[in-house]
């Protein structure tokens, strides 16, 4: 996304975003052009010793110990 086509105080990181699967959601719609993002499916990674979201956008996520979502890549 490019900064040039954002507002002042409008850009949000990935980690910033609230640790609620709903406003992952919201967050990666936005990311998206408004094409609306949702979960595929969630399991637990062994790899990762935590649940992973599996999202529409073809990208997987997760929370670390702090709440804070990161991508998953295995």
């Amino acid at each position: 996304m490019s900064s040039a086509f954002v507002k002042e105080g409008e850009y949000q990181r990935l980690e910033d975003v609230s640790p609620t699967l709903n406003a992952l959601m919201v967050y990666l719609t936005r990311e998206n052009n408004g094409i609306r993002v949702y979960e595929k499916r969630n399991y637990y990674h062994q790899k990762q010793g935590r649940d992973v979201y599996e999202m529409t956008d073809g990208l997987s996520y997760a929370r670390n110990d702090e709440g804070r979502w990161y991508i998953v890549w295995d």
